[in-house]
């Protein structure tokens, strides 16, 4: 039977987890009460903390046996992700904590599938929730209160967690059928491309679109990784700029990882390779204000890569992409890769674009399967889009 995991240091918050699972239940659905504390519950549970620690990789020990609260809290977060994964009887899991239970029940949460609800109520949730959320789909609510007692306004925020955790579990999304999902990556730059690209290719695949801010492509590439995805169309890799010269939205080491592991069909291009992202002028490094900056909005500015910059980035990505076994379509766009990289535009740079170019040809070798294409239009334009569809049918359809 399927039911609700309610997650919580049993130690510490145990009158709050005992609520939240008796409210959960008052709205008809199944619950299954999990201690994640490192000392006795003060409630009855029913999974102790102790069945949960057994699953970290040095056993029970490694969680129970040290002093060290940091140590425990971070071993407890290793033992939950296992325990939780291992698990087919999950219909939802909700989650209740300070500091270290939201470090605990998120990491646990993060291993999970998408689309399985996930609720974390949490002291910290109105902050920076990043480390605890990632790329995953976990919904954060503010407790507003700390959790040291039931008072009159955490009953009200526990009862609403519940009602909406019990909504969630009792109605599940309905599982898509038909068409099989094609990940595609784009830019505010990129918008036109991408959304042609969409319109080519809708009517035979379920097309998600992933904003190229680093954590849009690692989600992409978890999809893929999870045999969710049939093709990824990667016009816009510009991750790669901000992981190689530190702008704030970079890709991981691991940025392409999945096409070579997957072997996947995969189109892609340079979109948006002309820039490194920061935020607002004021926090540029100094070092950094002479070069070619564009203000793309009140908080984001937008540094513009030069030759040195693109042949890095060129080899970097075409050395990736060279490891991968499965079919590779690379077009190169020679009028531009982005809206800002055209004749007159405010990063139009032909000498940096040719350096660019020419360290992808340099350092992906065409083979069997792999071809890269080079195409006399801007990305923006109607046939690059028109070109980048046909390519993807070409290897996905052989």
């Amino acid at each position: 039977m399927k039911r609700i995991h309610v997650v919580g240091t049993a130690d510490t918050k145990g009158e709050e987890l005992a609520f939240l699972a008796d409210a959960i239940a008052g709205a008809g659905a199944a619950v299954l009460r999990v201690d994640v504390g490192t000392r006795n519950p003060s409630v009855a549970v029913d999974v102790l903390a102790a069945e949960v620690a057994a699953h970290h990789p040095d056993g029970a020990e490694a969680v129970l046996g040290t002093s060290d609260r940091g140590r425990a809290v971070s071993a407890m977060g290793e033992a939950f992700a296992n325990f939780i994964a291992a698990r087919e009887d999950v219909a939802a899991v909700i989650g209740i904590g300070g500091g270290g239970g939201t470090s605990i029940v998120t990491a646990g949460m993060r291993r999970l599938p998408y689309g399985l609800p996930k609720l974390m109520v949490s002291t910290l949730a109105s902050g920076d929730v990043s480390p605890y959320v990632d790329i995953s789909d976990i919904a954060m609510m503010p407790a507003v209160t700390d959790m040291a007692g039931i008072n009159g306004l955490s009953r009200t925020i526990l009862h609403n967690a519940a009602q909406a955790i019990a909504g969630m579990a009792a109605r599940p999304a309905p599982r898509a059928e038909g068409r099989p999902a094609l990940g595609l990556t784009m830019f505010g730059v990129t918008t036109p491309c991408v959304t042609a690209i969409s319109q080519h290719l809708r009517d035979r695949y379920d097309c998600m679109v992933f904003h190229a801010t680093g954590t849009g492509g690692r989600t992409m590439e978890k999809l893929a990784d999870s045999a969710m995805l049939a093709g990824i169309v990667d016009i816009t890799t510009t991750e790669v700029c901000d992981f190689l010269f530190g702008g704030v939205l970079p890709a991981t080491a691991d940025r392409f990882g999945a096409v070579v592991r997957t072997g996947l069909p995969y189109v892609g291009s340079l979109g948006a390779c002309d820039m490194v992202n920061y935020w607002a002028p004021d926090t540029i490094p100094e070092h950094l204000r002479g070069r070619n900056l564009y203000r793309h909005n009140p908080n984001v500015t937008l540094m513009r890569t030069t030759a040195e910059e693109c042949r890095a980035i060129g080899e970097w990505i075409g050395t990736r992409l060279d490891a991968c076994k499965g079919p590779i379509r690379f077009l190169i766009p020679e009028r531009g890769v982005s809206a800002l990289d055209v004749e007159g535009g405010a990063f139009f740079d032909q000498e940096a674009d040719a350096e660019l170019f020419a360290a992808v040809e340099r350092t992906l070798k065409p083979g069997p399967g792999r071809q890269i294409v080079r195409l006399p239009m801007h990305i923006n334009h109607p046939e690059f889009a028109k070109a980048a569809a046909a390519a993807f049918l070409e290897i996905a359809n052989p």
